[in-house]
């Protein structure tokens, strides 16, 4: 016999760098001087074009991934993101979908009290990144849908273009901190700058 299906429960997907946590890419390229490595998926819609410009930049500079990891060492989570995390936590599940790497992560996330995260994977030879490996294509939408189909309702928050898919396949979807050109593009998308505000909405949604 099978049982009735039940209403559907919620689960939070948050984007990392830029909403919880300061851009890695960012704070590598003011330790390095690198001005280049300043570009974000705030600014490039393509991940791989992203990348793999990213990855010349490290090659021509020999940055190895210890600097980067030094670099990361000496952030923090941003202002008010650590007592968001934790409340959120408090009141439904929460998953973290970021198109950054564990070999980044995993300090930034347990300064969040481990939340789980979905992420890639860095190629690294004698400490150096050759490449990348993205975990599935289209990792934040196809995310989304999974849970989904697994009868859950999903309530979404990100910064930038790759976030986007994510946002709009979600139930309910929100910008925050994100800029201008992408609130410009996406204005179906209601855009939050302060973390009350975003939980007050995400609250709105919460079964």
């Amino acid at each position: 016999m099978t049982a009735a299906a039940t209403s559907s429960q919620t689960i939070v997907t948050l984007d990392m760098e830029g909403v919880l946590v300061p851009e890695i890419w960012i704070a590598v390229a003011e330790r390095t001087g690198i001005d280049e490595l300043r570009r974000t998926t705030r600014e490039e819609p393509d991940y791989d074009v992203l990348m793999r410009y990213r990855l010349d930049i490290l090659a021509a500079h020999d940055l190895s991934l210890s600097l980067i990891q030094e670099v990361i060492a000496g952030l923090e989570p941003l202002p008010g993101a650590g007592d968001f995390v934790r409340e959120l936590r408090n009141r439904t599940q929460l998953v973290i979908l970021s198109d950054t790497f564990e070999q980044f992560a995993a300090p930034l996330m347990r300064q969040l009290d481990m939340p789980t995260i979905l992420c890639h994977r860095l190629v690294v030879n004698d400490d150096r990144i050759t490449d990348y490996e993205i975990r599935i294509d289209d990792p934040k939408r196809r995310a989304v849908k999974a849970f989904q189909g697994l009868n859950y309702k999903v309530i979404a928050a990100g910064d930038s273009y790759n976030d986007t898919t994510m946002l709009l396949a979600a139930d309910a979807g929100f910008l925050f901190h994100a800029p201008d050109n992408v609130k410009a593009e996406f204005p179906q998308l209601p855009a939050f700058d302060e973390f009350d505000d975003l939980f007050a909405a995400i609250e709105g949604h919460l079964s």
